[in-house]
């Protein structure tokens, strides 16, 4: 038997949404993709937010899920999360683009005209 169980993490889960709004997870397969995705992360580098030692990368998902570490988002809120960080994105890369064509022009020596000879 899994612990803790899906029902438990579906709880946890929604333990935020008030009373009329719908449910964040209604499904297993919600937890099971959420508890994928974010072991993906930890074994492409992201640091582990509770104690991992010993653990594989699905086990501590599980763990940071049911510890309330990590949130589920609704569609709706994580598509809005993906425009956000999109525009913050682009707002720092225009800002790097920006740095460094500065850069490179206080780099550039300044061209002097030199007087014309008769």
């Amino acid at each position: 038997m899994l612990h803790p169980s899906y029902a438990d993490l579906i709880k946890v889960v929604n333990s935020d949404v008030e009373a009329g709004e719908d449910l964040v997870v209604s499904s297993r397969y919600s937890i099971v993709m959420a508890t994928s995705k974010r072991a993906r992360q930890i074994i492409a580098g992201d640091e582990e937010l509770v104690d991992g030692r010993g653990k594989k990368p699905l086990s501590i998902a599980v763990e940071e899920l049911n510890q309330g570490k990590i949130k589920i988002l609704s569609e709706e809120a994580s598509q809005e999360q993906t425009q956000q960080t999109a525009e913050t994105e682009e707002a720092e890369q225009t800002a790097e683009e920006a740095a460094a064509a500065q850069e490179q022009t206080e780099q550039e020596p300044e061209e002097t005209a030199a007087p014309a000879e008769e």
